[in-house]
């Protein structure tokens, strides 16, 4: 067995712990306002090991990805001076110069955008708060983009079931190395760039 079929059983055998829903909600909590890594990771699984309880997973990540959305937003209006120099330090300051770009140019849809897609909402969540945003319209549009992209990740793996399963794991070798070569190239290109 290669590598990366024994890394997708054993994400697909924690994907079924008793506990995996509590890690879930904390993992997409603390997401949404200071962790690097995305809830994606561990709802896509769980919902691939139970699609019964796919919607289940992806309401609870949203809940939690909101409320933690909540918390950077009252990052960003009481604390954002104390988290500057950290800010400017790490690989986030040009996220938050872009942030608080798009929300000049676009406001409330600036946070439906990062909610829904793969950009660090944690950026747009502290930036909301810096820019004085109104709260109502920050929680609205974190609850439509984060539902709607964290139902359409769990539904999708619910959808392919088992079938999806098992071809995943066929293919798992070949899709880990892929990913890894995707990384690489990537991490070559923003290095050249920067």
């Amino acid at each position: 067995m290669s590598m990366f079929q024994r890394l997708y059983d054993k994400a697909l055998q924690w994907a079924r712990h008793r506990h995996a829903e509590k890690y879930l909600f904390a993992l997409s909590f603390a997401e949404s306002s200071f962790f690097p890594v995305p809830p994606d990771v561990m709802l896509a699984p769980m919902a691939l090991a139970r699609p019964s309880k796919a919607l289940r997973f992806a309401l609870l990540t949203t809940i939690a990805s909101v409320l933690g959305g909540i918390l950077g937003y009252l990052i960003g209006y009481f604390a954002f001076d104390l988290i500057v120099p950290w800010l400017q330090e790490s690989r986030y300051w040009e996220g938050y110069l872009q942030a608080r770009q798009w929300f000049t140019e676009w406001g409330f849809w600036a946070v439906f955008i990062a909610g829904f897609s793969p950009i660090p909402y944690k950026v747009f969540t502290i930036t909301a708060g810096v820019l004085n945003m109104l709260f109502l319209p920050f929680v609205a549009a974190s609850l439509v983009g984060r539902g709607a992209r964290f139902c359409l990740v769990a539904m999708l793996l619910a959808w392919g079931g088992e079938r999806l399963e098992a071809v995943l794991r066929i293919y798992m070798d070949r899709i880990g190395w892929g990913l890894v070569l995707l990384i690489v190239i990537g991490g070559s290109i923003y290095k050249l760039m920067s």
